[in-house]
Parts: structure tokens; sequence; C-alpha cells
């Protein structure tokens, strides 16, 4: 992953995402999917965006089916906001930066 932008799996999803003191943004993505990849550059500039106040990171639902399955993640790309273990935002599909950065915003 680029920069700033953490890989979640189902291995680690617990400690790194359900129990971050800070809120974590969590991408659900897949290498097949075309709107994945155009999030992903809004995806890096958040982490950039907001380093150190907003932990951001992606998981890949094909690799690591158990917490999309969890979730209840049906469509991606969907976007999470974690905060003391609970989901506090979720967008799904392509999202504009400006409305993704107000929800974070929110949340600080």
């Amino acid at each position: 992953m680029a920069g700033n932008v953490f890989e979640f799996t189902d291995d680690n999803f617990q400690t790194e995402v359900l129990d971050s003191s800070q809120p974590v943004l969590v991408d659900f993505w897949a290498p097949w999917c075309g709107p994945c990849r155009l999030i992903a550059p809004t995806i890096e500039e958040l982490a950039n965006d907001y380093a150190g106040r907003i932990r951001v990171g992606k998981l890949n639902t094909d690799e690591n089916p158990k917490v999309a399955s969890n979730l209840g993640i049906s469509a991606i790309p969907t976007v999470m906001l974690f905060k003391a273990g609970n989901v506090v935002e979720k967008f799904v599909g392509v999202q504009p930066k400006p409305r993704m950065s107000s929800a974070l915003d929110g949340h600080l």
C-alpha cells in the first residue's frame, strides 16, 4: 500500500481497526473492481490529509472475505469509518473527496 495507507486483513482487523484508539477509515475493495481503482487516489489523498489523526487503510475483499462478510459488505467499493470499534460513517460507491472529508471532520 502507498505511503500512509495501511493494509488490513481478516487477521489484523480486530487489533488494527476495531481496537484502535484513533478513528479508522477502511476502503473495502478488490483488484478487479473498476470503481475501486477510481476511488484509490482519493483514499491515498485522505490518508495523507489526515495522517496522525485518522488511520486510513484498505481491505481486499477477495483475500479477506471473513471481515467483509461479517460486516455485510455486498457492494464495493464500500468505505467505512470506525470509531471505538463501531461504524459511524458508510459510503457505497465512488464518492467525491469533499463529501468524505466533511464526514471525517465531523468525527475528529
